[in-house]
């Protein structure tokens, strides 16, 4: 068996991957570790409720685990950039927004082709994977909470698949913070909404502006937030930028799509997917926002002084 995952993982690394193998027995381990912050108060509940409920710590149906497979997929910035009255708006887009679906299929799909070589099988996971990364030994916590690899920062996504194939190197591990983190507060002094605390390891998720600019359009951003700490049209980059082990990765941004004043206009406007062109549509595609349409109202008025016409 250790041979069928060093082969695997082999291929994973020419690909510039990592990975790491635990055993299904862990998963009540990982439940727990969200469930517990929850019985604690750790977790506001709104929060859980929109962004952690939707967990599955079972696999499939008819399905026989023995493992759990991650992997890390390095993966750039991608840049959005508006025009608005003869103003030229440059907007990033964290990793993972972009081709998210995309990259986690084609990392499915290359899993399940190399372990069905040898006779294994491969499903789905709905899991932490976070916690799932940093409990198998492939990432470390930084003290903003994400999940940090080495050679790749912070700038990765996440896959992971149950498996058939039994666990013999389990690598599950308690949860570590990076020690580059110890005696550094960088992100913490970047985080313009104090979500990452002095007094606690676990982030104020609630304050935090990714969990706001991604909530429904209808919903207006606080009253305490400030216009001048958004700096993205969705998710947030103050304590990913902050990060000295980022550095070199600070300018790695590999598509972008221009929208035209008319363009910017009509996502000012409140416009509708039906309403806009299909060169538009088709940019919002390229960038994985055609479901985040509804927010583009709230989301990009806060980089204009006024309002529209």
């Amino acid at each position: 068996m250790s041979k069928i995952v060093d082969g695997v993982f082999a291929e994973l690394r020419k690909r510039g991957y990592q990975a790491r193998m635990v055993s299904i027995r862990h998963l009540p381990s990982l439940q727990n570790d969200i469930e517990e912050r929850l019985r604690q108060g750790l977790l506001d509940n709104d929060f859980y409720k929109n962004r952690l409920a939707w967990f599955e710590f079972r696999p499939p149906e008819g399905f026989v685990a023995n493992s759990l497979i991650t992997v890390a997929v390095p993966r750039p910035q991608t840049q959005a950039i508006f025009n608005w009255r003869g103003g030229r708006l440059p907007l990033i887009l964290p990793p993972t927004y972009t081709a998210y679906d995309a990259t986690a299929k084609a990392i499915g799909d290359l899993l399940s082709s190399l372990l069905g070589q040898e006779g294994y099988k491969t499903a789905q996971t709905k899991l932490p994977l976070k916690t799932l990364a940093v409990r198998s030994g492939l990432a470390q916590y930084g003290r903003n909470n994400i999940s940090y690899v080495p050679g790749m920062g912070s700038f990765l996504q996440l896959v992971a698949v149950y498996s058939d194939l039994p666990c013999q190197n389990d690598s599950w591990r308690e949860p570590a913070m990076m020690k580059a983190c110890e005696r550094c507060s960088l992100c913490r002094e970047a985080c313009p909404t104090s979500a990452i605390p002095s007094d606690r390891f676990l982030l104020h998720a609630e304050r935090c502006i990714v969990y706001h600019n991604e909530k429904p359009g209808t919903v207006p951003f606080p009253d305490w937030m400030k216009p001048s700490w958004h700096n993205c049209i969705m998710g947030c980059m103050h304590c990913q930028r902050a990060c000295p082990i980022n550095r070199k990765f600070l300018n790695w941004v590999e598509d972008k799509e221009e929208f035209s004043e008319a363009e910017t206009k009509l996502f000012l406007k409140g416009a509708e997917l039906h309403d806009l062109p299909q060169t538009t549509v088709k940019k919002l595609g390229h960038l994985n926002l055609l479901e985040d349409i509804d927010k583009f109202p709230r989301n990009l008025k806060v980089f204009y002084e006024r309002e529209p016409s």
